[in-house]
């Protein structure tokens, strides 16, 4: 019997990213305005996004995506790219995770300093007092990841929770996401079962790392299953997929080299390998890989406008 494919329902999102691995859709973000943001979100709504993971709301040099009392704002047209991408998301009925990162020191073994920990927690409240307001606002992203080797280094596991206990006093009843890397190395025994049972968190999206050729398509689905066995015995995790849409214009895994699409029969197959497993599949990345080339939002790039064209037709097709 042939598989289902699941679609994609959601993907991470980026107002401003601060290296080239965004570099085809980045300067286009910094010049869009609000018209043309709220006209991004609905070429994503029309595409089946019903899920927007924010990568960052301050990036790793420091620069915000919002007016921010702890970090400069980036230089944006928008004067407000973030309310406008949520109120379109209220418009079209998506659900929008925030993202309370990249502030202060981020490697692991700093993020729990506790100048650290008071930065990320004042950031929140912000995004809170001033963003959760919309019908869109459904959770929150820790967005510093932990790979598993093949279990969550406790530091992790110590930073999801302490990030869950804030978001959880000021945001009752939000979801709370989180995408580790390093899945080839998955396994289903009692000590990771048990570090998933600690974790505070409602959702794991984990990543399948092909396009970081951390594996191959068939690493993947032995990767997923073994997961599934394990979120089996932690029935309140979800357990979604955040599959890679991407391939390395030069060197891979090399932040100053432009992430490009990985073109559309390496993506079925990999949508095909995590479906049997999964609840829900997400991707890095939908926004400017895939770019409707009929809208005002279109980054220009041809490659995203071929992607685009390529994935809609399929789902057209598969519906």
């Amino acid at each position: 019997m042939e598989r289902k494919i699941k679609p994609i329902t959601g993907t991470w999102f980026s107002v401003y990213w601060d290296d080239r691995r965004h570099y085809y859709w980045n300067d286009s973000c910094l010049k869009y305005t609000d018209e043309q943001w709220a006209a991004l979100i609905a070429d994503l709504h029309s595409a089946g996004i019903e899920y927007i993971v924010m990568c960052n709301t301050v990036a790793n040099d420091g620069l915000a995506v919002f007016k921010s009392a702890y970090a400069p704002m980036a230089e944006l047209a928008s004067a407000d790219p973030l309310e406008t991408v949520m109120r379109a998301c209220d418009r079209y009925g998506m659900k929008l995770f925030m993202s309370n990162d990249y502030i202060g020191e981020t490697d692991f073994g700093k993020l729990m300093k506790p100048e650290n920990v008071k930065l990320r927690e004042l950031l929140m409240e912000e995004l809170a007092e001033r963003y959760a307001h919309h019908e869109c606002f459904y959770g929150w992203y820790w967005a510093n990841e932990s790979w598993l080797s093949p279990y969550f280094q406790e530091d992790f596991i110590e930073y999801i929770n302490a990030s869950s206990k804030h978001a959880r006093k000021l945001t009752p009843g939000a979801k709370i996401l989180t995408a580790p890397y390093g899945t080839s190395s998955a396994v289903c025994d009692d000590r990771f079962v048990s570090q998933l049972d600690r974790l505070d968190v409602d959702i794991i999206a984990y990543q399948d790392t092909v396009g970081c050729y951390a594996t191959d398509i068939a690493g993947s689905e032995r990767a997923f299953a073994e997961l599934r066995k394990a979120h089996d015995r932690v029935p309140r995790i979800a357990l979604w997929a955040d599959v890679e849409t991407f391939t390395w214009e030069g060197p891979a895994n090399d932040r100053s080299t432009p992430l490009i699409p990985a073109g559309f029969p390496r993506l079925e197959k990999q949508l095909g390998a995590v479906s049997p497993y999964v609840d829900r599949i997400l991707v890095f990345i939908f926004q400017g890989l895939f770019s409707n080339p009929g809208s005002i939002a279109h980054t220009g790039y041809d490659a995203a406008a071929k992607y685009w064209n390529e994935y809609t037709a399929w789902l057209k097709k598969n519906k």
